[in-house]
């Protein structure tokens, strides 16, 4: 069954646009950038997150640039990101973090360590900017996984767990990017457009009560 989803999505999702962390590699394949956006993109929507980048990376091109600007200036660029006050202060520690490492980590143990950095945000950082086998697991991945019945997780951990145990290796760097396409265009948290999914005769549909 997994195959199928995934050859199905591989197809079917090119029609829809990448995922904002797809555009920075695609873009520039700059590690600072895809760590930075990565940070910023949590609990923030893709078209706020691209618009805040933009931004930012217009006056901070590089790890020094960012030790140069103050908590206040950092706020100022990243607003209106969620939580920009407290990932602001992030920023602001994250230079004196990466001269520690000499460059930014690329294992799960030691950017997880970073400021402002959990597990989904490293995961998605070995993928992108390290071309890494990792998988990403955000509200998309943990809520697909479970609807389609491949999994039965209660929280993004458990489910990164299971994945990691139960996934082929070969899709792990692919999940994110699909699912999240999938979730953002087809597989909404309330009310799933099950009629135009793709991938809807694979699906247990565990825990929708209401679709389109």
């Amino acid at each position: 069954m997994i195959d199928e989803v995934f050859k199905i999505l591989k197809r079917e999702t090119k029609k829809y646009k990448v995922p904002l962390i797809e555009f920075v590699k695609v873009q520039d394949n700059d590690p600072f950038k895809i760590l930075i956006a990565t940070i910023l993109s949590a609990r923030t929507n893709d078209k706020t997150t691209a618009e805040v980048c933009k931004r930012l990376f217009e006056k901070v091109k590089n790890f020094k640039d960012l030790e140069k600007l103050k908590v206040e200036e950092i706020e100022k660029l990243i607003y209106p990101v969620g939580f920009y006050k407290n990932k602001a202060k992030s920023l602001k520690r994250l230079p004196e973090k990466i001269k520690e490492f000499k460059g930014i980590p690329n294992n799960i143990d030691d950017l997880i360590k970073l400021p402002g950095v959990g597990r989904k945000t490293a995961n998605l950082v070995l993928v992108n900017a390290f071309d890494k086998d990792a998988i990403g697991v955000d509200v998309h991945v943990h809520r697909i996984s479970n609807r389609l019945g491949y999994v039965k997780t209660k929280n993004p951990g458990e489910t990164e767990k299971i994945l990691r145990e139960k996934l082929p290796r070969k899709y792990w760097k692919d999940i994110n990017r699909l699912f999240v396409m999938l979730g953002q265009n087809i597989c909404k948290p309330v009310s799933p457009y099950c009629s135009k999914c793709p991938i809807n005769k694979y699906c247990k549909k565990v825990g929708v009560k209401k679709t389109r």
